[in-house]
């Protein structure tokens, strides 16, 4: 098949990571021809990557893969007018450009955030006759009310009058989760649309076994029972709950330790909130290249989710957790929902309450005298559901059979 990928954000952008330039690097590999229809790199810093400046539009080759880009107004302040900018920048020009500029296609795979991303999608359906595979991995206008981004009712109303408006016009829908799911069929999508296709990890490099020499050990003690959370720190992971579980976790056992690794809006609230309570056993690391992360991961004991209870997160699965199976250490997650449903089919850890600093306390110190034995079979356990269930290859196959179902229908 000849597939066009069209997304705001691609390589050497962090996002959409899975499925970005591996996703089409994946499909290359199963012998598919695949075009990518994208804005100049700007994320998440708001500034252009070196070597790039905004152009009428570009061409290049990325691993083989052929990108076309258009321009926009590259920002990703706080400021929603600009950031309203962005997303509209790109969904005009890449529906004013991208229409000429692109080869016949037989499907289109379009990348949701933003939900903006659906008027170039649409635009192109309706002049190149391409079906679209719409993959929506924030739910709009939800995730823009959760994550305090708009505040505005009568915005947020705006916004779902849209969305419901576009998915009349989509093809197929790719959710993350069941509750994805339920959700787009109560807001009057055929869920024989709708199709789940859980994500994936990126590749990373495992390897370290727990010793001093790896990344994490350096900064803390041989015989720490270190306890990690890794990715972004933002409102969302609400992990002053975990900052304050660990002045519990200080007076019964000084031998946990708590890291965290990643950056976010939090990280300096964070810090505050340690030296507040004269924490010693709370460390924050720098970001890390993503080659090393891996080692990094493995060299802790447990590997922590934390989300701040709202409706959207129930029916969220955060990205990490599949890169938390795949490195196959223990897991603590402390949410709600589909994502513990999965972690608890995985066998591969243990929740606890979300924003209950007694609770998370308590989860860790439950695993810290567990038996290593039982923390490593934990471990194998989910590493094994992710290569069965999880894994790239069956995330990519399940994707292309339904742009089979796309293409054949239009």
């Amino acid at each position: 098949m000849k597939i066009l990928l069209l997304t705001q954000t691609f390589y050497p952008e962090t996002a959409p990571d899975i499925k970005g330039l591996p996703f089409a690097k994946k499909l290359q590999e199963k012998g598919h021809s695949v075009q990518v229809l994208t804005g100049f790199p700007n994320y998440p810093g708001g500034k252009l990557y070196d070597g790039y400046r905004i152009k009428f539009f570009q061409k290049e080759i990325i691993n083989g893969v052929e990108v076309i880009r258009v321009p926009l107004y590259p920002s990703h302040d706080s400021s929603p007018v600009r950031r309203t900018l962005t997303y509209l920048s790109f969904a005009f020009s890449a529906a004013l450009l991208g229409v000429f500029l692109i080869r016949k296609a037989d499907v289109m795979h379009a990348y949701q955030p933003p939900a903006t991303i659906a008027i170039p999608a649409l635009w192109i359906k309706l002049i190149r006759r391409i079906p679209v595979v719409y993959d929506i991995q924030d739910l709009w206008p939800d995730t823009l009310q959760s994550t305090g981004m708009v505040n505005s009712r009568w915005v947020i109303s705006l916004v779902g009058v849209y969305c419901r408006l576009i998915y009349k016009f989509i093809n197929y829908f790719i959710v993350l989760s069941p509750g994805f799911k339920k959700i787009l069929s109560k807001r009057g999508v055929d869920e024989h649309r709708i199709e789940v296709v859980y994500n994936w990890s990126n590749d990373i490099t495992i390897s370290g076994n727990g010793t001093p020499a790896t990344e994490l050990r350096k900064v803390l003690h041989e015989n720490d029972f270190v306890v990690l959370y890794a990715g972004n720190i933002g409102k969302a992971q609400a992990l002053d709950n975990v900052v304050q579980s660990a002045e519990i976790l200080q007076e019964k056992d000084p031998r946990i330790k708590i890291a965290f690794i990643g950056g976010g809006v939090e990280v300096d609230n964070l810090k505050m909130l340690m030296v507040e309570l004269q924490l010693k056993n709370v460390v924050f690391l720098d970001r890390v290249s993503f080659d090393k992360i891996g080692a990094i991961m493995q060299s802790a004991d447990v590997l922590l989710i934390h989300l701040r209870k709202d409706p959207l997160f129930t029916i969220t699965i955060p990205s990490k957790l599949q890169t938390y199976l795949r490195v196959g250490k223990p897991i603590l997650m402390g949410a709600e929902g589909d994502a513990v449903d999965l972690l608890k089919n995985s066998g591969g850890g243990l929740t606890c309450e979300a924003e209950n600093p007694d609770d998370i306390a308590e989860k860790i110190m439950q695993l810290s005298h567990m038996p290593c034995e039982e923390r490593t079979k934990m471990g194998e356990r989910a590493r094994e559901y992710y290569s069965g269930h999880l894994d790239a290859d069956i995330g990519v196959d399940k994707a292309l059979q339904i742009f089979k179902k796309a293409a054949n229908k239009k």
